[in-house]
């Protein structure tokens, strides 16, 4: 029955629709506020078969739609990370995170670490500050509530992401603007305060943004491993990553980093 239960909340916590059971490694992508798995799940295909990809999904959206939307960043962690723990500590992993993906898997990675000595092998974060980052603070300091529909609405059309087809179907503006909201109140509870000379990791980090999107203070990102840090600047703007070009870019350069690791 356990096994069965424990299944079940993967199928429900995580997309994976090229499972690869003989891999080497897991590369587990957290998507952005208002995203589902449907996009970077299916990044699956575009690696070899030393590499299985899945998806996270949040509350509230795709097969998860009936469920009410998490109230915090916690809540957040302490699911993903029971849904994945056997997982993790079976095969070395990394992780992807896209803008509020790139503050969760930190968030679930700095879980891991502190409470199970787990650590990613790579880091991969994209489109965001760093999580130590006073940049942060402006995005916390406004109120999910306050935010107006028009302000999420001006911002998911700024973003680009979200074919402008879909944004007249007043059903789906709704939703999408709601999933939004209730992704920046988690963004919201999510506080990192770094330690003086604690740091939290020794993995390698990688980040990746768009030329033309506004720019993310990264430098912060020092502060948190003592391994390697690299920068990586791709043509477009914040939702660059859906470039064809650019996910070939992408896939090569993470498989090249997990294939360094020397696993």
């Amino acid at each position: 029955v356990l096994f069965s239960w424990g299944f079940l909340g993967m199928e429900k916590v995580v997309a994976c629709p090229y499972k690869r059971p003989n891999a080497l490694c897991r590369l587990i992508c957290f998507p952005w506020a208002g995203g589902g798995t449907s996009h970077l799940a299916q990044w699956g295909k575009l690696f070899s078969s030393s590499i299985e990809v899945s998806s996270v999904r949040l509350p509230g959206r795709e097969s998860r739609l009936k469920e009410p939307f998490a109230k915090d960043m916690t809540t957040v962690v302490n699911e993903i990370t029971s849904v994945l723990l056997e997982e993790l500590q079976e095969k070395p992993f990394a992780f992807f995170g896209h803008s509020f993906g790139s503050y969760i898997c930190f968030a679930v990675a700095l879980h891991l670490k502190e409470k199970y000595g787990l650590e990613p092998i790579h880091l991969f974060v994209s489109g965001a500050h760093a999580p130590n980052s006073e940049a942060l603070l402006p995005i916390k300091s406004t109120p999910a509530c306050d935010t107006d529909d028009e302000e999420i609405l001006t911002y998911i059309q700024i973003s680009g992401g979200t074919p402008s087809e879909l944004l007249q179907n007043e059903d789906f503006k709704k939703y999408l603007i709601r999933t939004i909201r209730e992704d920046l109140r988690v963004l919201q509870t999510f506080s990192f305060e770094k330690a003086e000379r604690n740091i939290p990791f020794s993995c390698d980090i990688t980040c990746f943004n768009g030329s033309e999107d506004k720019p993310h203070d990264l430098e912060a990102w020092h502060d948190l491993t003592s391994g390697d840090i690299s920068f990586y600047k791709l043509p477009g703007g914040h939702f660059y990553l859906l470039e064809p070009s650019n996910e070939i870019f992408l896939t090569k350069h993470i498989t090249r980093c997990i294939e360094n690791a020397g696993l």
